[in-house]
């Protein structure tokens, strides 16, 4: 018998997102965003289901590789940019667009042959106080950029919101106005909004959006689950009992003991675990379904199992089917009972798992 740990990505649920995206801001481009492998989802996997976004946004070169060797052609952008003088070669060879958001590489473009112009995004610091050039330092970078006779010249404008998941926040607000105030009267298109300003702050939309978490089926704001978007998860991680047991009240279980019966009572041992990316750090009482119904963590995780109290469950036997998120039970449950955001968790299952791809479309 294999291992019956495993994880389901709906390919149909992903083309579905994508449609809502452009639901939310018909007037907008769409860049779906498929860094760190597409968040744990196989980044190789989704270019199907993602093939009528206008664009892709990836974190480094080797994942823009990736795109291209899947015959992605149209357009990737490099978040990041250079790392150094080096990358442009491959930049280029690549076709890419590239984010500008520091002075050395503008200088690391003043010692690269370009022999093809590339097109480039000039990133604006909004107050995230992460990337990006100041508002008094945009002019100069502009200007460096125009002058540049490896730049193309529709230079585009972005930035990222550190907020927007905050419905309240009022600093979205503020950073959307720096924005707009900044690069008032420069031509060129511009992008501001990530997932949770799709959702919230539709007048952060402008010429294009950049979904990553709603594309997954996660809602991106506080609180909210993605059914409230008509998002549907895309990922599902499966498993099934190893065993039931039978123990009696005080009697303790898994590492460190932390857990204890608070009754005579069945528990059931499930085959995954942290080394699959289920979180360690999930408390006593997180959910997942066994044959459908609701039972909570027991204890804590480990390595490649997990111990769930049954009481809700008490028929259950070895190899019933347990989920531990998908649909019928909110990946964004479980981040809270871990303490953490659902990005951490999907970008965190193990590549050890099967993966199966899901779908009612043929593939073309």
């Amino acid at each position: 018998m294999t291992r019956p740990a495993k994880v389901t990505i709906d390919l149909d649920a992903l083309r579905h997102n994508l449609a809502r995206c452009r639901g939310y801001a018909p007037n907008s481009k769409v860049m779906a965003i498929v860094k760190a492998d597409a968040y744990g989802h196989g980044i190789a996997r989704v270019t199907g289901p993602l093939a009528d976004a206008d664009g892709f946004g990836v974190a480094c070169i080797e994942e823009a590789r990736q795109l291209r060797e899947a015959g992605i052609t149209t357009v990737i952008l490099l978040l990041q940019g250079p790392c150094c003088a080096s990358d442009l070669s491959i930049i280029q060879q690549l076709r890419l667009d590239v984010v500008i958001h520091h002075e050395c590489q503008l200088d690391m473009l003043d010692s690269t042959r370009i022999d093809s112009p590339l097109r480039v995004w000039l990133k604006l610091d909004s107050g995230m106080s992460r990337l990006g050039f100041l508002p008094a330092q945009l002019a100069r970078a502009w200007t460096r950029l125009r002058q540049h006779p490896g730049v193309a010249d529709d230079i585009l404008l972005i930035s990222h919101l550190a907020c927007a998941n905050e419905p309240d926040n009022a600093m979205t607000r503020a950073q959307l106005a720096t924005f707009l105030q900044a690069t008032s009267g420069y031509p060129g298109e511009k992008s501001l909004a990530n997932s949770a300003a799709i959702i919230g702050w539709p007048q952060c939309h402008l010429d294009w959006i950049r979904p990553g978490l709603m594309l997954y089926g996660v809602a991106p704001l506080d609180g909210a689950r993605a059914a409230d978007f008509d998002l549907r998860p895309v990922m599902s991680l499966e498993s099934a009992l190893l065993s039931v047991k039978h123990l009696k009240r005080g009697d303790p279980v898994g590492y460190g003991a932390s857990w204890r019966c608070p009754e005579d009572m069945p528990v059931g041992i499930v085959a995954v675990g942290y080394g699959d990316g289920y979180p360690r750090h999930a408390g006593s009482g997180a959910p997942a379904l066994v044959n459908g119904k609701t039972c909570a963590l027991a204890g804590k995780a480990s390595m490649d199992m997990l111990t769930l109290d049954l009481r809700a469950c008490p028929d259950a036997r070895p190899g019933n089917p347990v989920l531990l998120w998908g649909p019928g039970l909110p990946l964004e449950e479980t981040a809270t009972h871990a303490n953490t955001i659902p990005h951490q968790l999907l970008c965190g299952v193990s590549k050890r798992l099967k993966y199966i791809e899901s779908s009612h479309q043929p593939h073309t």
